[in-house]
């Protein structure tokens, strides 16, 4: 089953949702916003997962490493 995640990047934390093809909510977390807890939460979800959207406001430079 194909899903797709999207990251809300704000200063403390980041919302992940992850839909599947239909648009229904598979999931949703917030995380701390840090490269290491966005790859962590998403890890679970990899063999399925076919894209990550992001938004592209100024705080997606501390998720760059991801």
């Amino acid at each position: 089953m194909a899903i797709f995640a999207a990251l809300d990047v704000s200063q403390d934390e980041t919302a992940i949702c992850v839909v599947d093809h239909d648009g229904a909510i598979v999931a949703e977390s917030k995380v701390t916003t840090s490269p290491d807890a966005i790859t962590q939460w998403l890890s679970t979800w990899t063999t399925d997962l076919e894209r990550v959207g992001m938004e592209t406001g100024p705080l997606r430079v501390r998720c760059r490493a991801a």
